[in-house]
């Protein structure tokens, strides 16, 4: 027992600590950026129309997990694509978008997990600007499927006119008498 509470004991204790005090920093980012979040909120509203092109580009540029993820923040898909959750932050802070910067460094410092609040806020700003993008060319794909779908229609329609359908006739086998032996 002697060697377990001297040397074992310890280790743990350090590995949790460490843990904890990763948690309770990044707690301390989230809870400094919710008290900054309407000042974010007012200069995001300033700039929006300087931000939006800027925005579409770097949207445009990142990959489909990062747009899906925009759409829609997961837990699991910003533990997954946390190398691209970074990058997109970092290409925000560039740009001078509203409270992506303090983010930015947070989720390099404690992970994109423990910062979620945050990241999720500042997608959330980003988002404005892309569901009007993506709105549009849904109506535009809809609008070209439902022509397709009635231009298959019609393709049917004319084939099932030319061609008559074939019927086949089976022929009986002719039964043979039983043979007596």
């Amino acid at each position: 027992m002697g060697y377990w509470k001297s040397t074992v004991v310890p280790k743990f204790k350090k590995i949790f600590e460490k843990n904890n005090t990763k948690k309770i920093a990044a707690g301390e980012a989230c809870k400094s950026f919710d008290e900054a979040k309407e000042g974010y909120a007012k200069e995001f509203e300033e700039k929006k129309s300087e931000l939006q092109t800027k925005v579409i580009e770097i949207y445009e540029a990142s990959a489909t997990q990062i747009k899906e993820l925009i759409k829609e923040p997961k837990d699991a898909a910003l533990k997954k694509n946390a190398t691209g959750v970074t990058k997109f932050l970092e290409e925000l802070s560039k740009i001078e978008f509203p409270g992506s910067k303090p983010v930015h460094e947070a989720c390099c410092e404690f992970g994109p997990i423990l910062v979620q609040g945050p990241i999720t806020f500042v997608f959330e700003k980003v988002s404005t600007f892309i569901v009007v993008e993506e709105k549009e060319t849904k109506d535009k794909d809809v609008a070209v499927e439902t022509i397709a779908e009635e231009e298959k229609k019609d393709e049917v329609v004319a084939e099932t006119e030319v061609k008559a359908p074939v019927e086949e006739v089976a022929v009986p086998a002719a039964a043979e008498p039983p043979k007596d032996c």
